[in-house]
Protein backbone atom coordinates (compact mmCIF):
# COMPACT_ATOMS: atom_id res chain seq x y z
CA UNK A 1 0.00 0.00 0.00
CA UNK A 2 1.49 3.09 -1.06
CA UNK A 3 2.12 5.80 1.73
CA UNK A 4 -0.94 8.49 1.77
CA UNK A 5 0.57 12.26 1.48
CA UNK A 6 -1.23 14.49 4.10
CA UNK A 7 -0.70 18.10 4.53
CA UNK A 8 0.98 19.20 7.79
CA UNK A 9 -0.87 20.74 10.88
CA UNK A 10 1.81 23.50 11.29
CA UNK A 11 4.88 24.32 8.49
CA UNK A 12 7.15 25.19 11.84
CA UNK A 13 6.64 21.62 12.90
CA UNK A 14 10.52 19.70 12.76
CA UNK A 15 10.99 16.55 14.65
CA UNK A 16 12.49 17.04 18.15
CA UNK A 17 15.95 15.97 19.33
CA UNK A 18 15.40 15.41 22.80
CA UNK A 19 16.15 12.43 24.77
CA UNK A 20 14.16 12.60 27.81
CA UNK A 21 10.70 13.99 28.94
CA UNK A 22 8.60 14.93 31.51
CA UNK A 23 5.55 12.40 32.29
CA UNK A 24 3.32 11.91 34.97
CA UNK A 25 4.14 8.64 36.76
CA UNK A 26 2.74 6.43 39.77
CA UNK A 27 5.03 6.44 42.64
CA UNK A 28 2.08 4.43 44.84
CA UNK A 29 -1.18 4.96 46.49
CA UNK A 30 -2.40 8.89 45.83
CA UNK A 31 1.00 9.47 44.63
CA UNK A 32 1.03 10.69 41.25
CA UNK A 33 4.64 12.78 40.33
CA UNK A 34 5.77 14.47 37.17
CA UNK A 35 9.31 12.58 36.14
CA UNK A 36 11.91 12.78 34.07
CA UNK A 37 12.19 10.09 31.74
CA UNK A 38 13.71 8.66 28.29
CA UNK A 39 11.85 9.92 24.94
CA UNK A 40 10.18 6.82 23.51
CA UNK A 41 11.43 5.61 20.96
CA UNK A 42 10.25 3.49 17.40
CA UNK A 43 10.62 0.30 18.72
CA UNK A 44 8.70 -2.16 15.73
CA UNK A 45 7.52 -1.27 12.32
CA UNK A 46 4.20 0.02 12.73
CA UNK A 47 5.01 2.33 15.86
CA UNK A 48 4.91 6.25 15.87
CA UNK A 49 6.30 8.56 18.32
CA UNK A 50 3.27 11.29 18.48
CA UNK A 51 4.56 14.94 20.47
CA UNK A 52 1.57 15.80 22.71
CA UNK A 53 0.29 18.85 22.84
CA UNK A 54 -3.03 17.77 24.88
CA UNK A 55 -3.87 15.81 27.38
CA UNK A 56 -6.65 14.81 30.22
CA UNK A 57 -7.00 12.27 33.84
CA UNK A 58 -9.63 9.89 33.17
CA UNK A 59 -11.91 9.33 35.85
CA UNK A 60 -11.27 5.23 35.56
CA UNK A 61 -7.50 6.70 36.34
CA UNK A 62 -8.76 7.38 39.80
CA UNK A 63 -8.86 3.21 40.09
CA UNK A 64 -5.25 3.56 39.97
CA UNK A 65 -4.85 6.38 41.95
CA UNK A 66 -6.60 5.83 45.10
CA UNK A 67 -5.71 2.64 44.48
CA UNK A 68 -8.18 0.03 43.71
CA UNK A 69 -5.66 -2.20 41.50
CA UNK A 70 -2.99 -1.63 43.53
CA UNK A 71 -1.42 -5.24 43.26
CA UNK A 72 -1.32 -4.87 39.31
CA UNK A 73 0.51 -1.73 39.09
CA UNK A 74 4.17 -1.28 38.88
CA UNK A 75 5.91 2.17 40.48
CA UNK A 76 6.99 4.79 37.69
CA UNK A 77 4.62 3.36 35.08
CA UNK A 78 3.36 6.69 33.21
CA UNK A 79 -0.61 6.95 33.34
CA UNK A 80 -2.68 8.31 30.83
CA UNK A 81 -5.31 7.20 27.89
CA UNK A 82 -6.40 10.70 26.72
CA UNK A 83 -4.49 12.35 24.52
CA UNK A 84 -3.46 14.15 21.00
CA UNK A 85 -0.62 15.16 19.08
CA UNK A 86 1.44 15.41 16.41
CA UNK A 87 3.14 12.84 14.79
CA UNK A 88 6.84 13.10 15.12
CA UNK A 89 8.36 10.04 13.72
CA UNK A 90 6.78 6.89 12.03
CA UNK A 91 8.11 3.74 11.78
CA UNK A 92 9.14 2.13 8.16
CA UNK A 93 5.48 0.00 7.85
CA UNK A 94 3.28 2.95 8.91
CA UNK A 95 1.18 3.34 5.84
CA UNK A 96 -1.10 6.52 6.42
CA UNK A 97 0.84 9.06 8.70
CA UNK A 98 3.53 11.05 8.20
CA UNK A 99 5.27 13.31 10.70
CA UNK A 100 3.68 16.88 11.32
CA UNK A 101 0.35 15.32 11.23
CA UNK A 102 -2.17 16.38 13.74
CA UNK A 103 -3.61 12.83 15.71
CA UNK A 104 -6.28 11.63 18.31
CA UNK A 105 -4.75 8.81 19.78
CA UNK A 106 -7.60 5.75 20.78
CA UNK A 107 -6.95 4.43 24.43
CA UNK A 108 -7.24 1.02 22.74
CA UNK A 109 -4.31 -0.89 21.56
CA UNK A 110 -5.72 -3.27 18.83
CA UNK A 111 -3.59 -5.36 16.02
CA UNK A 112 -6.75 -5.12 13.23
CA UNK A 113 -6.00 -8.81 12.32
CA UNK A 114 -7.17 -11.04 15.06
CA UNK A 115 -11.01 -13.01 15.38
CA UNK A 116 -12.00 -9.87 17.30
CA UNK A 117 -10.42 -7.61 15.21
CA UNK A 118 -12.09 -8.40 12.33
CA UNK A 119 -15.21 -7.96 13.67
CA UNK A 120 -14.65 -4.88 14.89
CA UNK A 121 -14.79 -5.64 18.93
CA UNK A 122 -11.25 -3.79 19.45
CA UNK A 123 -10.85 -3.60 23.41
CA UNK A 124 -11.24 -7.79 22.90
CA UNK A 125 -8.00 -7.80 20.65
CA UNK A 126 -6.19 -11.08 21.41
CA UNK A 127 -2.87 -10.26 20.53
CA UNK A 128 -1.87 -6.95 22.23
CA UNK A 129 -2.09 -7.57 25.76
CA UNK A 130 0.45 -10.25 27.36
CA UNK A 131 -0.58 -10.18 31.05
CA UNK A 132 -1.39 -13.57 32.34
CA UNK A 133 -2.63 -12.30 35.63
CA UNK A 134 -5.84 -10.80 33.33
CA UNK A 135 -6.19 -14.25 31.80
CA UNK A 136 -6.24 -15.59 34.98
CA UNK A 137 -8.80 -13.58 36.52
CA UNK A 138 -10.84 -13.94 33.28
CA UNK A 139 -10.02 -17.14 31.10
CA UNK A 140 -9.01 -14.34 28.65
CA UNK A 141 -6.81 -11.61 27.54
CA UNK A 142 -8.66 -8.16 26.30
CA UNK A 143 -7.11 -5.68 24.61
CA UNK A 144 -3.49 -3.32 25.64
CA UNK A 145 -4.35 -0.20 26.80
CA UNK A 146 -1.99 2.53 27.31
CA UNK A 147 -1.34 4.06 30.65
CA UNK A 148 -3.52 1.48 32.95
CA UNK A 149 -1.53 -1.21 34.87
CA UNK A 150 -0.05 -4.27 34.03
CA UNK A 151 -3.68 -5.64 33.49
CA UNK A 152 -3.80 -4.24 30.36
CA UNK A 153 -0.47 -4.81 29.01
CA UNK A 154 1.71 -2.31 31.30
CA UNK A 155 2.18 0.08 28.35
CA UNK A 156 3.46 3.66 28.93
CA UNK A 157 0.49 6.25 28.66
CA UNK A 158 0.14 9.75 27.14
CA UNK A 159 0.10 11.81 30.38
CA UNK A 160 3.81 12.69 28.73
CA UNK A 161 5.29 14.87 26.61
CA UNK A 162 5.94 12.06 23.84
CA UNK A 163 4.22 8.38 23.52
CA UNK A 164 5.20 5.26 21.12
CA UNK A 165 1.87 4.62 19.87
CA UNK A 166 1.96 0.76 18.44
CA UNK A 167 0.12 0.03 15.48
CA UNK A 168 -0.69 4.02 14.74
CA UNK A 169 -2.49 3.10 11.30
CA UNK A 170 -5.33 1.96 13.71
CA UNK A 171 -4.51 3.39 17.20
CA UNK A 172 -3.83 7.23 15.90
CA UNK A 173 -7.09 8.67 13.69
CA UNK A 174 -5.81 11.84 11.82
CA UNK A 175 -7.44 15.06 12.88
CA UNK A 176 -8.87 17.89 10.87
CA UNK A 177 -6.60 20.75 11.47
CA UNK A 178 -9.27 23.23 12.22
CA UNK A 179 -10.77 21.99 14.62
CA UNK A 180 -10.51 23.44 18.14
CA UNK A 181 -8.26 21.04 21.02
CA UNK A 182 -10.48 20.26 23.06
CA UNK A 183 -13.31 19.01 20.59
CA UNK A 184 -10.77 16.09 19.51
CA UNK A 185 -9.80 15.39 23.21
CA UNK A 186 -13.21 14.70 24.33
CA UNK A 187 -13.13 12.41 21.13
CA UNK A 188 -10.54 10.13 22.58
CA UNK A 189 -12.16 7.97 25.21
CA UNK A 190 -15.12 9.91 27.04
CA UNK A 191 -16.99 10.39 23.68
CA UNK A 192 -16.67 6.79 21.87
CA UNK A 193 -16.98 5.42 25.48
CA UNK A 194 -20.94 6.68 25.63
CA UNK A 195 -21.68 6.07 22.29
CA UNK A 196 -20.52 2.46 22.95
CA UNK A 197 -22.78 2.63 26.52
CA UNK A 198 -25.79 3.76 24.02
CA UNK A 199 -25.18 0.65 21.52
CA UNK A 200 -24.53 -1.74 24.05
CA UNK A 201 -28.15 -0.79 25.59
CA UNK A 202 -29.32 -0.26 22.60
CA UNK A 203 -30.82 3.01 22.77
CA UNK A 204 -33.30 4.26 20.22
CA UNK A 205 -35.82 7.00 19.75
CA UNK A 206 -38.90 6.83 22.43
CA UNK A 207 -36.97 5.27 24.70
CA UNK A 208 -36.83 6.09 28.54
CA UNK A 209 -33.41 6.20 29.41
CA UNK A 210 -31.76 5.98 32.73
CA UNK A 211 -27.80 6.87 33.42
CA UNK A 212 -26.32 6.04 36.49
CA UNK A 213 -23.50 9.11 37.09
CA UNK A 214 -22.96 12.78 35.87
CA UNK A 215 -19.30 12.87 35.39
CA UNK A 216 -18.02 13.43 32.01
CA UNK A 217 -18.86 10.20 30.48
CA UNK A 218 -22.23 9.87 32.20
CA UNK A 219 -23.08 13.19 30.83
CA UNK A 220 -22.08 12.43 27.54
CA UNK A 221 -24.19 9.26 27.85
CA UNK A 222 -27.15 11.75 28.76
CA UNK A 223 -26.63 14.14 25.56
CA UNK A 224 -26.02 11.62 23.02
CA UNK A 225 -28.69 9.18 23.73
CA UNK A 226 -30.64 12.72 23.46
CA UNK A 227 -29.33 12.63 20.31
CA UNK A 228 -30.48 9.02 19.43
CA UNK A 229 -34.12 10.15 19.74
CA UNK A 230 -34.69 9.02 23.55
CA UNK A 231 -37.57 10.59 24.79
CA UNK A 232 -36.70 10.98 28.28
CA UNK A 233 -33.04 10.69 30.60
CA UNK A 234 -32.60 10.69 33.69
CA UNK A 235 -29.11 11.38 35.74
CA UNK A 236 -28.40 10.17 38.75
CA UNK A 237 -25.76 11.22 40.64
CA UNK A 238 -25.16 12.74 44.13
CA UNK A 239 -23.14 15.64 43.12
CA UNK A 240 -25.19 18.72 43.20
CA UNK A 241 -22.96 20.68 41.09
CA UNK A 242 -23.11 17.80 38.29
CA UNK A 243 -26.58 17.81 38.65
CA UNK A 244 -27.26 20.77 37.75
CA UNK A 245 -25.36 20.59 34.50
CA UNK A 246 -27.20 17.34 33.75
CA UNK A 247 -30.29 19.49 33.71
CA UNK A 248 -29.04 22.15 32.05
CA UNK A 249 -28.15 19.14 28.96
CA UNK A 250 -32.00 18.05 28.90
CA UNK A 251 -31.29 15.10 31.57
CA UNK A 252 -33.95 15.07 34.88
CA UNK A 253 -31.73 14.75 37.78
CA UNK A 254 -32.30 12.49 39.83
CA UNK A 255 -30.02 13.10 43.62
CA UNK A 256 -29.11 10.20 45.33
CA UNK A 257 -28.74 12.05 48.29
CA UNK A 258 -32.64 13.25 48.23
CA UNK A 259 -33.83 9.69 46.92
CA UNK A 260 -32.35 6.76 49.09
CA UNK A 261 -33.85 4.28 47.27
CA UNK A 262 -33.53 5.45 43.87
CA UNK A 263 -34.96 2.36 41.79
CA UNK A 264 -38.43 3.29 44.23
CA UNK A 265 -38.01 6.52 43.05
CA UNK A 266 -38.03 5.73 39.01
CA UNK A 267 -40.56 3.04 39.42
CA UNK A 268 -43.28 5.84 41.05
CA UNK A 269 -42.75 8.31 38.15
CA UNK A 270 -42.28 5.60 35.54
CA UNK A 271 -44.36 2.40 36.55
CA UNK A 272 -43.32 0.52 33.36
CA UNK A 273 -39.88 1.22 34.50
CA UNK A 274 -36.56 2.22 32.68
CA UNK A 275 -36.17 0.44 28.81
CA UNK A 276 -32.67 1.00 28.89
CA UNK A 277 -30.28 1.39 31.61
CA UNK A 278 -26.66 2.79 31.77
CA UNK A 279 -23.90 2.29 34.53
CA UNK A 280 -21.30 4.83 34.04
CA UNK A 281 -20.42 5.90 37.78
CA UNK A 282 -18.21 2.50 38.35
CA UNK A 283 -17.91 0.72 41.85
CA UNK A 284 -16.72 3.23 43.68
CA UNK A 285 -19.62 5.51 43.26
CA UNK A 286 -21.24 3.32 46.55
CA UNK A 287 -20.76 4.20 49.70
CA UNK A 288 -22.93 1.59 51.42
CA UNK A 289 -21.40 -0.33 54.32
CA UNK A 290 -21.50 -3.41 53.80
CA UNK A 291 -19.58 -2.97 51.07
CA UNK A 292 -17.00 -0.92 52.69
CA UNK A 293 -16.85 -3.89 55.56
CA UNK A 294 -16.36 -6.65 52.62
CA UNK A 295 -13.93 -5.27 50.77
CA UNK A 296 -11.74 -4.30 54.11
CA UNK A 297 -12.30 -8.14 54.62
CA UNK A 298 -11.03 -9.05 51.02
CA UNK A 299 -14.49 -10.84 50.37
CA UNK A 300 -15.92 -8.18 47.50
CA UNK A 301 -14.06 -5.91 45.05
CA UNK A 302 -16.57 -4.38 43.14
CA UNK A 303 -19.97 -3.16 44.66
CA UNK A 304 -23.63 -4.52 43.26
CA UNK A 305 -25.38 -1.50 44.97
CA UNK A 306 -25.66 0.40 42.06
CA UNK A 307 -26.74 -2.36 39.57
CA UNK A 308 -28.93 -3.83 41.67
CA UNK A 309 -31.08 -0.76 41.79
CA UNK A 310 -30.43 -0.33 37.98
CA UNK A 311 -31.97 -4.04 37.54
CA UNK A 312 -35.33 -3.12 39.85
CA UNK A 313 -35.39 0.15 38.04
CA UNK A 314 -35.12 -1.77 34.37
CA UNK A 315 -38.56 -2.35 32.78
CA UNK A 316 -39.03 -6.27 32.00
CA UNK A 317 -37.61 -7.34 28.64
CA UNK A 318 -35.46 -3.99 28.83
CA UNK A 319 -31.43 -3.72 28.78
CA UNK A 320 -28.73 -2.80 30.61
CA UNK A 321 -24.96 -1.16 30.21
CA UNK A 322 -22.01 -1.51 32.20
CA UNK A 323 -19.64 1.17 31.15
CA UNK A 324 -18.17 2.24 34.41
CA UNK A 325 -14.93 -0.16 34.76
CA UNK A 326 -15.69 -3.11 37.06
CA UNK A 327 -12.26 -5.53 37.44
CA UNK A 328 -13.51 -8.36 40.42
CA UNK A 329 -16.28 -9.89 42.07
CA UNK A 330 -19.43 -8.34 43.79
CA UNK A 331 -21.73 -10.40 46.20
CA UNK A 332 -25.65 -10.21 46.86
CA UNK A 333 -26.08 -9.89 42.82
CA UNK A 334 -29.83 -9.67 41.66
CA UNK A 335 -29.25 -12.81 39.35
CA UNK A 336 -32.99 -13.68 40.11
CA UNK A 337 -34.48 -10.41 38.89
CA UNK A 338 -32.09 -10.26 36.10
CA UNK A 339 -33.49 -13.71 34.97
CA UNK A 340 -36.92 -13.80 35.42
CA UNK A 341 -37.25 -10.15 34.39
CA UNK A 342 -35.94 -11.47 30.78
CA UNK A 343 -32.92 -8.14 31.26
CA UNK A 344 -30.68 -7.94 29.06
CA UNK A 345 -27.12 -7.24 30.25
CA UNK A 346 -23.94 -5.90 28.44
CA UNK A 347 -20.76 -4.63 29.27
CA UNK A 348 -17.07 -4.18 28.00
CA UNK A 349 -14.40 -1.43 26.77
CA UNK A 350 -15.16 0.50 23.91
CA UNK A 351 -14.70 -0.14 20.36
CA UNK A 352 -13.13 2.83 19.53
CA UNK A 353 -12.08 2.52 16.18
CA UNK A 354 -15.45 1.05 15.16
CA UNK A 355 -17.21 4.25 16.38
CA UNK A 356 -14.53 6.90 15.37
CA UNK A 357 -15.42 7.76 11.75
CA UNK A 358 -19.10 8.46 12.82
CA UNK A 359 -18.42 10.61 15.95
CA UNK A 360 -15.75 13.02 14.53
CA UNK A 361 -17.96 13.55 11.03
CA UNK A 362 -20.92 14.69 13.44
CA UNK A 363 -18.46 16.36 15.52
CA UNK A 364 -16.95 18.47 12.74
CA UNK A 365 -20.30 18.90 11.21
CA UNK A 366 -21.06 20.61 14.17
CA UNK A 367 -24.01 18.41 15.37
CA UNK A 368 -22.38 17.18 18.72
CA UNK A 369 -19.85 19.27 20.70
CA UNK A 370 -17.86 17.27 23.12
CA UNK A 371 -16.00 19.71 24.54
CA UNK A 372 -18.45 20.71 27.24
CA UNK A 373 -16.62 17.98 29.51
CA UNK A 374 -13.50 20.00 29.98
CA UNK A 375 -14.20 23.00 32.45
CA UNK A 376 -10.72 23.58 33.38
CA UNK A 377 -7.63 24.02 31.37
CA UNK A 378 -4.32 23.87 33.14
CA UNK A 379 -0.25 23.52 32.20
CA UNK A 380 0.64 19.83 32.08
CA UNK A 381 3.45 20.67 34.41
CA UNK A 382 0.60 20.66 37.06
CA UNK A 383 -0.97 17.31 36.60
CA UNK A 384 0.07 16.16 40.00
CA UNK A 385 -1.74 18.39 41.68
CA UNK A 386 -4.87 17.99 39.57
CA UNK A 387 -5.04 14.34 40.00
CA UNK A 388 -5.70 15.26 43.77
CA UNK A 389 -8.59 17.86 42.66
CA UNK A 390 -10.26 15.49 40.40
CA UNK A 391 -9.61 12.98 42.83
CA UNK A 392 -11.58 15.13 45.60
CA UNK A 393 -14.39 16.56 43.21
CA UNK A 394 -12.83 20.18 43.15
CA UNK A 395 -11.50 20.61 39.77
CA UNK A 396 -13.18 24.14 38.70
CA UNK A 397 -16.72 23.23 36.78
CA UNK A 398 -16.84 19.89 38.27
CA UNK A 399 -15.58 17.70 35.51
CA UNK A 400 -12.24 17.32 33.25
CA UNK A 401 -9.10 19.61 33.21
CA UNK A 402 -7.72 19.55 29.79
CA UNK A 403 -4.20 19.56 30.46
CA UNK A 404 -1.63 21.56 27.55
CA UNK A 405 2.23 20.85 27.16
CA UNK A 406 4.77 23.17 26.29
CA UNK A 407 5.09 22.18 22.86
CA UNK A 408 1.00 22.63 23.34
CA UNK A 409 1.57 26.21 24.31
CA UNK A 410 3.43 26.89 21.11
CA UNK A 411 0.96 26.00 18.83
Amino acid sequence: MAKVQHPVYTTKYKPHAYKTMKAAQWMGPKNVQLGTVPKPMVTAPKDAIVHITHCTICGSDLHMYNPDLKTAMEKGLILGHEAIGIVDEVGKSVQTLIPGDRVIILPVIACGECFYCTREEYSLCDRTNPSEEMEQLYGHRLSGMFGYSKLTGGYPGNQAEWCRVPNADLVCVKAPTDLPAQKLLGLCDVTPSAWHGNELAEVRKGDVVGVWGCGAVGLSVQRLALFRGAKKVYGIDKDPQRLALAKGYGSVPVDVATHKDVADFILEVEPNGLDRAIEASGFRSTNSISHTIMRGIFAEGDSGDTISSIIKATRKGGNIALIGDFFFKTNQFPIGALMEKAITLRGGQLYAQKYFPYLLEITARGEYDPSFMFTYEDDFENIASDYAKFNSHEIPGGLKVCLVTAFGRTL
